[in-house]
């Protein structure tokens, strides 16, 4: 098995990976990013980008994360397509085990392998990702002004991306598959008094409707009487959820019950010393990628400080 040694090992390529690469690259720790199995992470799946500064115009998500690429190989980054298969993060320094039967011996660890939306698994849901089907009401709502749009989930995510859909949409539907929803009262309260929002009990969409310009409607499925329905609707928000994408982490590192890296309280540290999470993986309630890129900022900044006083 061919083996490196490196300073920094970054595992993720978003946002938060790439804002670590630029400045662990600058404080000279030469990291070896590895771009794991979506480079570029959930942001290639976005539509436009208009809340992240510095781009006045917008900017598709695709071409962001080439610009953060760029950015970080201009300053010496070196980026390797592969995925981690094993991390063995008990004893010093860690190694890494990659799939292309890589080893990777590395002094500090930043973990910025980000978390994944729950999807329902329709074919029309893949075909029209981009075009009218979002996981983020905060990144993409802003495209459906003044639009009738619907919400899947019946949890605190999917109220809230509902009633922040308020202030843009002219309606908002909820489609709950059960008779209440799972939300805290003060959310289903605040769900149920708006009058802008009209939920759809005891049903689940079946299939995302559109043409070549995006999402047209959704059917549904009573979920008691089996009885299809169909609505009509220019976008839908899925809100069933985010798996963080600590799996092969979660035997050494501390997590949550949902499985988010757990970070002292301001900073990227972890219950190991040298290792450091940055992104969504370890963030359940932001999830934007400008606090993504922070955060990776922060990873950064720990793992030179770390280095520096073990080197002293």
């Amino acid at each position: 098995m061919n083996k490196e040694i490196t300073k920094c090992l970054i595992i993720g390529s978003g946002p938060a990976g790439f804002t670590a690469a630029i400045y662990a690259s600058r404080a000279n720790l030469s990291p070896i990013l590895i771009e794991g199995i979506q480079p570029g992470g959930q942001l290639t799946i976005t539509t436009d980008i208009e809340n992240f500064p510095g781009y006045p115009q917008g900017v598709s998500g695709v071409k962001m994360m080439d610009d953060f690429k760029e950015q970080a190989l201009r300053f010496g980054t070196e980026i390797r397509q592969d995925i981690v298969t094993e991390a063995f993060l008990q004893e010093y320094p860690f190694r890494i085990i990659t799939e292309n039967k890589k080893e990777y011996i590395a002094e500090t660890l930043i973990i910025a392998t980000g978390a994944s939306a729950r999807w329902l698994g329709l074919e029309s849901e893949e075909k029209f990702k981009g075009m009218g089907v979002s996981a983020c009401a905060t990144c993409d709502g802003f495209f459906y002004k003044n639009q009738v749009v619907g919400v899947v989930g019946g949890g605190d995510t999917a109220c809230e991306e509902a009633m922040y859909l308020t202030n843009i949409c002219k309606k908002v539907f909820m489609f709950v598959r059960r008779d209440e929803l799972r939300a805290s009262k003060v959310m289903q309260r605040r769900v149920k008094t708006n009058e802008k929002i009209e939920i759809i009990w005891n049903n689940k969409p079946i299939e995302i409707l559109g043409d070549e310009s995006g999402v047209t409607g959704v059917r549904l499925e009573n979920t008691k009487t089996q009885e299809i329905t169909q609505k009509e609707i220019t976008g839908i928000f899925l809100a069933i959820g985010h798996h963080p994408n600590s799996d092969i982490f979660q035997c050494s590192i501390e997590t949550d019950n949902n499985g988010y890296i757990i970070t002292r309280h301001g900073t990227s540290k972890t219950n190991i010393d040298g290792v450091f999470a940055a992104g969504d993986v370890q963030d359940s309630m932001y999830r934007q990628a400008i606090t993504a890129a922070a955060s990776g900022c922060k990873a950064a900044l720990d793992a030179e400080r770390f280095l520096s006083n073990k080197h002293q």
